[in-house]
C-alpha cells in the first residue's frame, strides 16, 4: 500500500481548495491541448481524469499534477497524421507507456540529464511558435489560413476575434487586480466566452456551432460506453508506430522530469520525488489513457503551479482535480460545449508565447554561441521539419561545440624569454584524448623556430590518449634533430581504474602507468 496514495485529513482542507483551482486552470487546458493536437476534444478532458486519479495516486510527487502536455502537441498531431488514424495513435501511447515502465525499472530517473538545455529550451521555443501559428485561426473565428488577405478580412468572424482578444487580456493582466484575482484567469476565460456565446446570438457577431467545444453529452449507459476509443492494436508491428511510440515516451519522461524538478523547487516543504517511481505512474497513466482514447500525458508546469500557489499541500489535490474533470464531464457537458474554441485558442496563444517568448531568445544569446546556436538550429529545423528532427539535429550542434571546446583546452601553451634562451612549455590538461590530436599537433608543429627548450608536462594529467602520445614522441624526435632541448614531464600511458581499500572499505582512484 506504501506505494499509493492514502487520505490526509490533516492537508484536507488546503487540498480541497487548491484542486478547484487546479480544475478550473486543467478544464481549458485539457480541451486547448487536444484541439492543437487533432484529437477529440474529449480525449483531452480524458486525460487529465487519468493524470489526476491514476497517475497522482501511484506518484509520490506531492505536489505535481499531470495531464495532456503542450509539448506534445507538435508530436501528436504529425502522428495522427503519418499514422492515419487516431485508433493506430492509441497503440503508440500504449507502447510509449511500457516504455517509460522499462525506464523506471532501469532506475532511468536522471535521463533528462542528458539532454543539453539549450536543446531542451528550443524545443519548448519551437513548440511554442508552432502552438501560435496553428492557434491564430481559431482565435479568428475561421477554418484556416486563406489565400489572401482580402479573403482573410473577410472571413474573420469578429465574435469570436473579440473572444480570443478579451481572453487574451484577462490572461495576461486579471492577477494584477488585487480585489478579482482570487478567481482564476481561465475561469474568467470560460465565463467570458460562454457569456459572449449567449449574448451575440442572433446578432452579426454570432458564433456558429463548428466553433464550440464539443464533447459527448452521456444520457444513458449506451452513450457512457460509446464515448471511449479503443487502440487498433493489429498495428502493433508497424514500424511507424513504434517511432511514434519512442519518440512519446522519450519526450514525455524528459518533460515529465524537468517539470517534477521544478515543482520540487517549488515546494514551501521542500520535499524531494523519487524520479523513478515518478516514471513507473506516467507509464501506467499512459498505458491506460492509450487504452481508452487519450492522449498521452506528462507531469506540467502550468497546473503545478497553479497547484503550489492555491497552497496544495499533498496529492491529493492533484487526485481531487481528476475528480472534479469527470464530475464535470458526468454533470455539466452542455454546459462545456457552449465554450467558443476562441477561448481556447486564447490560453493556447497565452501559452505558446511563454514557451516562446523574446526574452528566452535574448537570455541564450547572452550566454555565448555554444548555447545560443544550438538553441536556435532546434527552434527552426522544429517548425519547418518536426520535433524529432529538430531535436536531433540540435543535440548533433551542441556535441560540435562540446568537441571543440574539448580541443582547445586540452592544453596551455606559453611561451617565454630568458636572455638569448626562448622556452616553450605545453601543459597538458588533465582528459586528453584523441580529439585532441589535431590541436596538439598544431601547435607542436608551430612552435617557433628559434626556441631553445621545449618543455611538454602532463603531470597535471589523469588519462592522455596513445594516440598523442605517440604525436609528443614523434615530435621529441624531430625537435631533437634540431639540436634543441626537450623535457617530456611524466608523459605516458595513463588509465584511472577505481579498487577498494580492504580495510576501511572507501574508494580510492589509482594511477596506473
Amino acid at each position: 500500500m506504501s506505494a499509493f496514495w492514502k487520505l490526509s485529513m490533516r492537508d484536507l482542507k488546503y487540498d480541497v481548495p487548491a484542486s478547484l483551482v487546479v480544475f478550473l486552470v486543467a478544464l481549458p487546458l485539457c480541451l486547448g491541448i487536444a484541439m492543437a493536437s487533432g484529437a477529440p476534444l474529449f480525449a483531452g478532458l480524458l486525460t487529465g481524469i487519468i493524470g489526476g486519479v491514476v497517475v497522482a495516486s501511484i506518484s509520490n510527487s506531492q505536489l505535481s499534477v499531470s495531464g495532456p502536455a503542450a509539448g506534445l502537441t507538435v508530436i501528436v498531431l504529425g502522428a495522427i497524421q503519418t499514422l492515419g488514424a487516431y485508433e493506430i495513435f492509441l497503440v503508440a501511447v500504449v507502447l510509449a507507456g511500457c516504455l517509460q515502465l522499462l525506464l523506471s525499472l532501469a532506475k532511468a530517473g536522471n535521463l533528462g540529464s542528458y539532454f543539453p538545455s539549450s536543446v531542451i529550451l528550443g524545443m519548448l521555443a519551437a513548440i511554442g511558435i508552432t502552438i501560435i501559428i496553428q492557434q491564430i485561426p481559431y482565435g479568428l473565428g475561421i477554418a484556416g489560413y486563406p489565400a489572401s488577405f482580402a479573403a482573410f478580412a473577410d472571413t474573420v468572424n469578429f465574435g469570436a476575434f473579440f473572444i480570443c482578444a478579451g481572453s487574451i487580456l484577462i490572461l495576461l493582466y486579471w492577477q494584477n487586480i488585487p480585489v478579482v484575482r482570487v478567481v482564476p484567469a481561465p475561469l474568467m476565460v470560460v465565463i467570458l466566452g460562454i457569456g459572449s456565446y449567449l449574448l451575440f446570438q442572433g446578432t452579426g457577431f454570432e458564433i456558429p456551432s463548428n466553433q464550440l467545444v464539443a464533447i459527448p453529452v452521456i444520457s444513458s449507459f449506451a452513450d457512457f460506453s460509446g464515448i471511449f476509443t479503443f487502440p487498433d492494436f493489429s498495428q502493433i508491428l508497424n514500424k511507424e508506430v513504434w517511432i511514434v511510440a519512442i519518440t512519446i515516451a522519450i519526450i514525455a519522461s524528459i518533460e515529465t522530469l524537468l517539470s517534477i524538478e521544478a515543482v520540487d523547487k517549488m515546494d514551501p516543504m521542500k520535499r524531494s520525488t523519487n524520479t523513478n517511481r515518478e516514471l513507473l505512474a506516467q507509464g501506467v497513466g499512459n498505458i491506460s489513457a492509450g487504452m481508452l482514447g487519450g492522449l498521452p500525458l506528462t507531469s506540467v508546469i502550468v497546473r503545478s503551479s497553479a497547484n503550489v500557489n492555491s497552497g496544495g499541500r499533498s496529492r491529493q489535490s492533484a487526485i481531487l482535480h481528476g475528480v472534479w474533470l469527470l464530475l464535470a464531464v458526468a454533470l455539466i457537458p452542455v454546459v462545456i460545449n457552449m465554450i467558443p474554441l476562441a477561448c481556447l485558442a486564447a490560453i493556447l496563444l497565452v501559452t505558446g508565447y511563454k514557451l516562446a517568448k523574446p526574452a528566452l531568445f535574448l537570455d541564450m544569446f547572452k550566454r555565448g554561441n555554444d548555447q545560443f546556436i544550438p538553441f536556435v538550429f532546434t527552434v527552426i529545423a522544429i517548425v519547418f521539419t518536426d520535433l524529432l528532427t529538430g531535436v536531433g539535429i540540435g543535440i548533433v550542434i551542441s556535441i560540435l561545440f562540446v568537441l571543440r571546446n574539448n580541443m582547445s583546452n586540452s592544453f596551455d601553451y606559453g611561451i617565454y624569454e630568458e636572455a638569448s634562451k626562448q622556452r616553450v612549455t605545453v601543459k597538458l590538461s588533465e582528459e586528453v584524448s584523441f580529439l585532441n590530436k589535431p590541436a596538439i599537433r598544431f601547435s607542436l608543429q608551430n612552435i617557433p623556430r628559434k626556441a631553445n627548450e621545449i618543455i611538454i608536462d602532463g603531470r597535471q594529467s589523469k588519462f592522455i590518449d596513445k594516440d598523442v602520445i605517440l604525436i609528443i614522441k614523434e615530435y621529441e624526435s624531430i625537435f631533437l634533430s634540431r639540436g634543441k632541448q626537450v623535457q617530456l614531464l611524466d608523459i605516458h600511458d595513463k588509465q584511472i581504474r577505481i579498487k577498494k581499500n580492504k580495510t576501511t572499505n572507501k574508494v580510492n582512484k589509482v594511477c596506473v602507468q
